[in-house]
């Protein structure tokens, strides 16, 4: 969905909560708020404050604001700078994401207390087909009402939820019914919904194909909706056009599939002042890769593409990539290779961002492990489970990874013999 718009809260009684929604069995939960939400479930002197969640410095990026702060205009994603100037009183927290994994867990399994078909899109919204879980719980907007009571009563927590006949139109509703309400969207009803709204409101309309249908006079769906498909081709391309008309027609065939397979897994980091001594590069690229090798493990799954993202100062944007031989998980043979990569690389010019990712991901336990000529059976991967276990305990930050650049590879004798 488009980042410009802005789809008011239901009020229409064809749409409330009471509407017919005997052919709407797709539901979309949206968390309220979320990482700030659990900030202040936990902090109950946050209660009633702006709350802003997100990096604290510079170049940091608003990740989650209460409603509190978001009526002074601060928004996710924007730069943490903006919302300071905008709510100078609010409460600046950085994130806490173990807090709000624990969270995101407890949350879906209540989704699928009530039906396996949940779909999750992020750790704070997720689809639901509930078509089959009627007879237990009864129709689809009464399974909506259990699921936000047990999301409150449980987990201190609110939650907005769209029912439709589609993924998209649930999306839509519960966007609508922000905050802490329910929508439904009855069959027989979905282009009186969905033809009055903003037509950046369409999956896949961004700021620029937004500005682009608006110079060919198309404000609302409804207007795509009749605009002649020639049009819509010319200007936005084949695959564009055909995707946007289907949407405004409320045609979407797609079905929620519980089965979510990680095509990649990364992170990156922003540093708070462009960098150009190698070292603390080094120990970043270390970082990163120990935060990637622990969300594959945890996650059972290994890769064989390593990738080095590198962003310059001048905001060019450089990514280089290797293939091993044999797929790893383990943070070390990450950080040998996309070290090997950024030297390489040599860019020569003061880094803005450095990112590393993992990519063509496989089973852990369905892949064989090739040990390397003469390698112990036990090295990096058992040294790094081992850290796994000591941080669920104590907290990975007792774990510091930046230690490693200095330790003795595991699989390296104690005492080598010299030729």
């Amino acid at each position: 969905m488009g980042r410009s718009q802005s789809l008011p809260r239901g009020g229409d009684p064809r749409f409330g909560p009471d509407a017919d929604d005997s052919g709407s069995p797709i539901l979309h939960v949206d968390m309220d708020a979320f990482f700030a939400s659990v900030e202040v479930r936990g902090r109950q002197e946050l209660r009633g404050r702006p709350v802003v969640v997100g990096g604290l410095g510079p170049r940091g990026v608003v990740s989650s604001a209460s409603y509190e702060a978001r009526r002074y205009g601060v928004r996710s994603a924007m730069p943490m700078m903006r919302a300071r100037a905008l709510c100078p009183h609010a409460v600046y927290l950085p994130p806490d994401f173990a807090a709000y994994t624990a969270a995101s867990r407890a949350v879906m399994q209540i989704f699928r207390d009530v039906t396996p078909l949940v779909e999750p899109l992020s750790l704070d919204e997720a689809f639901l087909d509930v078509a089959g879980a009627r007879r237990l719980f009864g129709p689809p907007a009464a399974i909506a009402r259990r699921i936000r009571a047990r999301v409150a009563d449980e987990l201190g927590l609110t939650c907005s939820v769209g029912v439709a006949p589609s993924k998209f139109v649930a999306k839509l509703g519960s966007t609508r019914a922000k905050p802490d309400g329910l929508l439904v969207v009855p069959a027989t009803r979905v282009l009186d919904f969905l033809h009055p709204l903003p037509v950046d409101a369409l999956w896949g309309v961004g700021e620029r194909s937004a500005q682009t249908l608006h110079r060919l006079g198309l404000a609302t769906i409804g207007d795509l909706a009749e605009a002649p498909y020639g049009m819509l081709r010319k200007a936005l391309g084949e695959a564009s056009a055909s995707h946007l008309h289907e949407l405004a027609w409320g045609r979407d065939p797609r079905g929620v599939s519980p089965e979510h397979v990680e095509k990649s897994i990364g992170a990156e980091v922003t540093f708070d002042a462009d960098v150009a001594d190698p070292t603390e590069i080094r120990r970043a690229l270390l970082a990163l890769a120990d935060k990637v090798g622990a969300r594959l493990r945890r996650a059972g799954q290994v890769g064989r593409t390593v990738s080095l993202k590198v962003r310059l100062a001048d905001f060019r944007t450089v990514n280089r990539s290797r293939t091993l031989p044999v797929p790893t998980d383990t943070a070390r043979e990450m950080f040998d290779t996309v070290w090997a990569l950024y030297t390489a690389l040599d860019p020569g010019e003061r880094i803005r961002l450095v990112g590393v990712r993992v990519e063509g991901l496989a089973t852990a336990d369905a892949t064989p492990r090739q040990l390397a000529l003469g390698a112990p059976e036990h090295g990096w991967r058992e040294a790094e489970a081992a850290a796994d276990a000591a941080a669920a305990r104590f907290g990975r930050s007792v774990i510091g990874p930046a230690s490693l650049l200095g330790k003795r590879d595991p699989r390296r004798n104690e005492n080598p013999r010299r030729p």
